[in-house]
């Protein structure tokens, strides 16, 4: 009786605290709590409801997704009158960059918050985001739109969206460096290849080429990150030649 008398005791004080800590991020009391739950339940915890479906975070990772796009592109569409589609479909990818989006559940601590049979220092950085997102579409299911807007305004728009800075910021430095390297007719090569270091996670090392000379090097947990890297060291070196092919 007094082991589970332990356990009832224990889930209660974890259970409290995730309402004290949730309450504090949200700004209000959150009322359907399984919701939020889910919103921070990862898949390794293998739990399905009644009727087989999986509880995790993902489906409400797609809803705040929609959600966070509804509410910048409104916003971006009242504030800059002038913006033609193009103009503002390039705004709206800045503000909700995976980058930006990881950013925000970092600051929030939001990680603190999950239930995972993964250890959170073996999780990538895109966790960060994918919270943030299926935080949004809970606070969507359990108070509406008004209030999901409300939260997306103070935690996002109010305190990082800043028109001019963010018509100067760099979305891909991949794509800027090999569009440069078209319009100049510039010969570009990434040779990526897997680093056998000793660490844990594998890694990945790239070297950027240009007129067959190499002119950066970077390494990651990815090709795709490892390149990243290595395009925004080689922006720099170019940067003055690059930044006359978008005046």
């Amino acid at each position: 009786m007094r082991l589970i008398r332990n356990i009832l005791n224990s889930r209660s004080k974890r259970n409290g605290n995730f309402f004290i800590q949730l309450s504090q991020i949200l700004g209000y009391k959150p009322k359907r709590m399984k919701v939020y739950k889910k919103a921070f339940t990862h898949r390794s915890m293998n739990l399905k409801d009644d009727a087989g479906n999986a509880i995790n975070y993902e489906r409400l990772e797609f809803l705040g997704d929609a959600m966070l796009s509804a509410v910048i592109a409104s916003h971006l569409f009242q504030e800059v009158p002038g913006g033609d589609e193009g103009y503002l479909t390039k705004m709206r990818s800045k503000i909700v960059s995976r980058e930006h989006l990881n950013e925000l559940g970092k600051e929030l601590k939001l990680i603190a918050l999950v239930e995972s049979k993964i250890p959170s220092g073996q999780f990538g950085d895109n966790i960060h985001g994918n919270l943030f997102e299926a935080l949004v579409g809970a606070i969507f299911l359990d108070k509406g739109y008004k209030y999901c807007e409300k939260f997306i305004y103070k935690r996002v728009i109010i305190p990082h969206v800043d028109i001019t800075q963010l018509e100067g910021k760099v979305i891909s430095y991949k794509s800027l460096l090999i569009e440069w390297c078209q319009k100049e007719k510039k010969v570009f090569h990434y040779n990526v290849y897997e680093d056998t270091g000793n660490d844990d996670v594998r890694h990945f090392s790239v070297k950027l080429s240009i007129d067959h000379k190499v002119v950066a090097k970077a390494r990651a947990t990815s090709k795709k990150k490892a390149e990243e890297k290595a395009s925004k060291r080689a922006f720099f070196a170019f940067q003055n030649k690059i930044s006359k092919m978008k005046d």
